[in-house]
């Protein structure tokens, strides 16, 4: 359907020349059916995409428009003033403005938009450096490439006196946590924060110096040698690649495991506002992940080409399809399998764990975001503040009653806890649990740890 038909329709409904939605019993109407939501030009911001051309937002009686953002800061606060009513978020955003990093407000999320999803890209003169710490296998660079190849290049670019700098889209961005995690695996200090002085710039005993660039102008950034190398999702890796600027090193998939990537977030005066409406919109979204990830991601194809349209994210049909469809390119023509790239539903992708959101808390504590130390209660009770498993659930209850997801597609609800069992699949073998905070951090070489202040 088109944007011209799509509007006709809404029109007609309103006017009562075409029948509304039935809507299910299960879900009270919603309290308000005209909703504007807003995105980055990313290609995990599918499911907003596909819950709109599929129709899933109209059959729960929402008129929704989709609006592209300049930026993660503009996004959170449209959200925040109500010009939005709700956003494609970094997974890290309801937290930081709930904790009062940056700009407060009680933001929540219900929706766990999709699993991996970045990569790591260094400039092409970076990659022939690093090249020579890499081991091959079969001719072919071995991976996962930790950042200890990395090291020696930082190294001697401090030793002629200049900086090495690479990028990330945000403060509180899945990217600038991975992009720390992986360089402090390989024993370089990303630097740390210190709001309590003053100190937002995250550059305090830096061997690498971070610094946001927003995702579309990663590869330009790039290309003009501002930075080295950069953190980001998809398509931007793969631009580099496609431009012949950059090598893709490593994705998240390969730091953390099936890590928790973006969310869907609102505020919360807006949820207890309208708790019909954002259950709705949660119902819209799981059916949009599921036909993302259905019979092997058989419906990926069409995906792209709805991601590729301007008004979304923009960008060639073959350098989404490269990540989207279960592959990635690294270096240009090593082209890989990689199925679990972009997950959207499987693995229980959708379901908001606190113990997802309690590793973000541990890393904005890692790297001194938050200044002080923190009992492991103050975790779990800031998880459970802005992530809402029971919208979640009634959502996805109401799908199963409505015949259209079976139980089998989610969680046991009357047993899940929030947890998931202890992840051991980092890159630096590390083991996170998420119901012991402090252990976790207490593990780490670099890093902030219990009683630690700057």
């Amino acid at each position: 359907m088109t944007g011209i038909q799509r509007w006709c329709r809404r029109l007609a409904m309103l006017m009562g020349l075409v029948a509304m939605p039935a809507l299910a019993e299960t879900v009270g109407w919603p309290e308000k059916a005209e909703l504007k939501f807003g995105f980055i030009k990313l290609t995990d911001m599918a499911p907003l995409a596909v819950a709109y051309e599929k129709g899933y937002f109209e059959e729960e009686g929402l008129f929704v428009t989709l609006e592209a953002q300049a930026n993660w800061k503009v996004l959170l606060d449209r959200v925040i003033d109500g010009q939005l009513d709700g956003a494609h978020m970094l997974a890290g955003q309801p937290l930081g403005a709930t904790i009062g990093y940056g700009t407060q407000a009680h933001i929540i999320t219900a929706f766990s938009m999709d699993l991996n999803g970045n990569g790591i890209t260094v400039s092409n003169d970076v990659w022939e450096a690093m090249k020579a710490s890499i081991p091959e296998q079969d001719g072919k660079p071995l991976h996962p490439i930790k950042a200890d190849a990395l090291k020696p290049v930082v190294e001697a670019y401090r030793k002629d006196g200049k900086p090495f700098r690479m990028g990330m889209v945000f403060p509180v961005s899945t990217h600038n946590y991975e992009l720390r995690y992986w360089l402090a695996a390989g024993g370089l200090n990303p630097g740390f924060y210190a709001p309590h002085k003053g100190d937002t710039s995250g550059q305090l005993q830096a061997d690498v110096l971070l610094s946001v660039t927003p995702p579309p102008q990663m590869p330009a950034t790039l290309e003009a040698s501002t930075i080295h190398g950069y953190c980001v999702g998809e398509p931007w890796n793969q631009q580099a690649v496609f431009k012949g600027i950059g090598v893709p090193v490593i994705t998240d998939y390969e730091i953390w495991k099936n890590n928790p990537e973006k969310v869907f977030g609102v505020s919360k005066a807006w949820a207890d506002k309208y708790p019909n409406t954002h259950i709705r919109v949660v119902k819209a979204l799981i059916r949009a992940a599921k036909w993302l990830d259905e019979n092997d991601n058989a419906n990926r194809a069409e995906a792209v080409k709805i991601l590729a349209r301007p008004n979304y994210v923009g960008a060639d049909e073959e350098v989404i399809a490269n990540s989207m469809t279960g592959t990635f390119e690294y270096e240009k023509g090593d082209i890989r399998p990689v199925p679990d790239f972009n997950v959207f539903f499987r693995h229980n992708a959708t379901y908001p764990y606190y113990s997802d959101a309690i590793w973000y808390l541990t890393q904005m504590r890692r790297w001194g975001q938050i200044s002080e130390s923190k009992p492991d209660s103050w975790y779990l009770q800031t998880a459970k503040e802005v992530y809402r498993p029971d919208v979640y659930a009634a959502a996805a209850k109401a799908l199963i009653d409505e015949g259209k997801m079976g139980t089998s597609d989610f969680p046991d609800f009357d047993s899940e806890d929030g947890f998931k069992p202890p992840q051991s699949e980092f890159i630096d073998g590390i083991t996170y649990d998420g119901r012991h905070p402090n252990t976790y951090l207490n593990q780490f070489p670099i890093g902030l740890k219990d009683g630690d202040r700057l």
